[in-house]
């Protein structure tokens, strides 16, 4: 890259002096071997065309970048931190693009290598080995290499279909876009390969202005039918895709569009680009949009969508292809089936399109004999009059809009001038998989539509949400409940420290009891008597039995009575006796006045009282 932009710097396999972009016009080359961003990958290929006279020429580029201060020797016109260079390969075929892609590659690498890009030897040695090599009859063998079919029909399915039946309308229709160059290039050369013969057939594709393949077009004079080539030929292919008003773009930069938008010239192309700006504009410059980024195809013209609509047949034919490269399919090594078979391998894909391609063309035939004479164009026989009205139409299982759109293009005109009427004699106008819609393909509907919405990742996404949530909310849920038995445990823990103090408390109240009662001296069976019944007042058994005290109670009460009887007898006896001292009267009026009091206490446990009770020994104490 200079500062003036990209340009060509050298030439080789030219005479000295020649300069092949000026004598052809190939002003917008560097901008074709240069894609609009290579600069974000480190190796990448553009796919182009270019006018060569009266003929197309195909370019191959490879592009890399490397920092510029890594290089031994900076030219004065490098301005940039990064060096983006390009080796472009001209040929006058794609055939034998896949096997220069991995040459190109290799070449280019070591170039860079260098690190010094004056030095071109290696370049030239390179030129001159595709000069002894480039019409090797081994190489020429195969020209599908680089293709791969099975992943385009692994990534678009059923919608291949309805871009092969696209392609043959020669509308203003195929638009790809993708960032990957090399890919959206790589797609557009697997989509043109399924038409048998085309690959080889495109002398027309690089301008709207060339059609030779029309004029040096002419019907068959014989057939092999052991020989797939003169079968084909005598079939009216390859078809003319690209002729007079078509144009065939793999990589088209944004100096190229206004040739897309001279409508009055370029009535159909298919190109594709990896400028976002595009996109803006999908309106203006096609009817189909191609989108390799995110796999979807956009259909804006309503006509279009009707016409390529697939009827029951088509999809049960490409469900089949689908599903057979499905189950086999690699992703280590898409090109190649998991099982090494030939079922579901690029070639069996390549052979089915084939039949079926065959099958629509002797069909068309077959639809134009069973047609009403105003619609035939060649007279009617007495054998077609008699069997119009009792053999089925096959090109019902086609779309017979798409064959009225097919019969405005020309394409359709130059089949129907180069072949023969009764194509259908040679092969079977019978769709490969006609029959009426049936349950299996009501199932294998909608099986696919499931698969489409890719309702497996969705719910396997919501399942992995709906687990995060599930042990978000336990985690949740287990806290709370730790929590709450902690505030349990710190609550026992409270009520049982509370119930320890409360029974040091009830222990210290006894034994100050105790003290007060060893402390006192007590004299006489009614006075201990007594203070035992007080004494039980203050007492708090661990475990109330109200039976035991209710019964205790009355043994008690029982026990007073006697003793108080017994009392005022022995009462009796005093007075008599120590009368004259009188110390026995006033010792025994005390003692009974004790008693009295006590028994009182005791019948009346609810009622507090305070009292002195004088002990034998004259010490007084206070009972609460």
């Amino acid at each position: 890259m200079h500062g003036k932009g990209p340009e060509i710097e050298s030439w080789f396999g030219v005479e000295e002096d020649t300069d092949l972009a000026a004598d052809n016009d190939w002003s917008l080359l560097p901008f074709m071997a240069l894609s609009d961003g290579a600069h974000s990958s480190t190796e990448d290929f553009s796919y182009f065309t270019l006018c060569r006279q009266a003929t197309s020429a195909f370019g191959i580029s490879c592009t890399r970048q490397m920092d510029a201060n890594d290089l031994l020797d900076r030219p004065a016109d490098v301005t940039r931190s990064t060096v983006q260079k390009a080796v472009v390969v001209i040929a006058a075929s794609p055939q034998l693009f896949g096997h220069l892609r991995e040459k190109l590659s290799m070449v280019t690498g070591a170039w860079f290598a260098q690190r010094d890009f004056g030095d071109v030897d290696i370049l030239k040695k390179f030129q001159e080995s595709l000069s002894r090599n480039f019409h090797d009859p081994e190489v020429d063998q195969d020209i599908y290499l680089g293709l791969s079919l099975r992943e385009l029909i692994h990534e678009y399915k059923h919608q291949t279909l309805v871009l092969f039946k696209c392609i043959l309308l020669q509308r203003k229709v195929m638009l790809f876009f993708g960032s990957r160059c090399e890919r959206l290039c790589m797609m557009q050369f697997s989509l043109i390969s399924l038409i048998p013969l085309l690959l080889s057939h495109l002398q027309d594709s690089a301008s709207p202005d060339f059609d030779a393949q029309s004029s040096a077009s002419v019907p068959p004079s014989s057939l092999k039918t052991s020989d797939r080539s003169s079968l084909l030929a005598y079939m009216g292919l390859p078809l003319q895709i690209f002729g007079k008003g078509s144009l065939f773009g793999p990589y088209t930069p944004l100096q190229q569009l206004d040739i897309l938008a001279d409508h009055d010239r370029t009535r159909s192309y298919l190109v594709g680009s990896t400028n976002s700006l595009l996109l803006q504009q999908r309106d203006r410059y096609s009817d189909i949009l191609i989108n390799l980024d995110d796999s979807s195809i956009t259909i804006s013209s309503p006509s279009l969508r009707t016409a390529l609509a697939l009827s029951a047949a088509d999809r049960r034919w490409i469900d089949f292809l689908t599903q057979t490269v499905t189950s086999t399919w690699d992703p280590k090594n898409p090109s190649r089936p998991t099982t090494l078979a030939y079922m579901g391998s690029e070639e069996f894909i390549r052979l089915q399109f084939e039949e079926y391609l065959l099958a629509l063309l002797a069909s068309v035939k077959h639809h134009l004999y069973l047609s009403p004479p105003a619609r035939n164009p060649t007279p009617p026989t007495q054998h077609q009059l008699h069997h119009t009205h009792d053999t089925p139409d096959p090109i019902q299982d086609f779309n017979p809009d798409w064959l009225s759109f097919w019969q405005g293009t020309p394409s359709y005109a130059l089949f129907l001038r180069t072949t023969d009427p009764h194509l259908f004699d040679i092969v079977e106008p019978r769709h490969p998989t006609a029959g009426a819609l049936s349950v299996e393909d009501i199932q294998r509907r909608i099986t696919q539509q499931i698969a489409t919405l890719q309702l497996d990742s969705k719910v396997a996404a919501t399942r992995e949400n709906l687990g995060k949530h599930l042990v978000t909310g336990q985690k949740k849920v287990s806290t709370a409940f730790e929590k709450l038995w902690g505030d349990i445990e710190v609550l026992r823990e409270a009520q049982k420290r509370k119930a320890e103090a409360a029974g040091e408390v009830g222990s210290a109240r006894g034994t100050l009891e105790r003290q007060i009662s060893v402390s006192s001296s007590i004299e006489g069976t009614a006075e201990k008597s007594a203070r035992a019944s007080v004494l039980s007042r203050f007492s708090t058994p661990s475990t109330p039995d109200l039976a035991s005290v209710a019964a205790a109670g009355q043994k008690a009460g029982a026990y007073m009575s006697s003793w108080g009887a017994w009392a005022v007898e022995k009462r009796k006896g005093w007075g008599g006796g120590v009368a004259g001292s009188g110390w026995g009267r006033a010792r025994g009026g005390d003692g009974m006045e004790a008693a009295e009091k006590v028994v009182d206490a005791y019948r009346s446990p609810g009622k507090k009282k305070s009292r002195e009770v004088m002990g034998g020994d004259g010490i007084g104490r206070l009972d609460a």
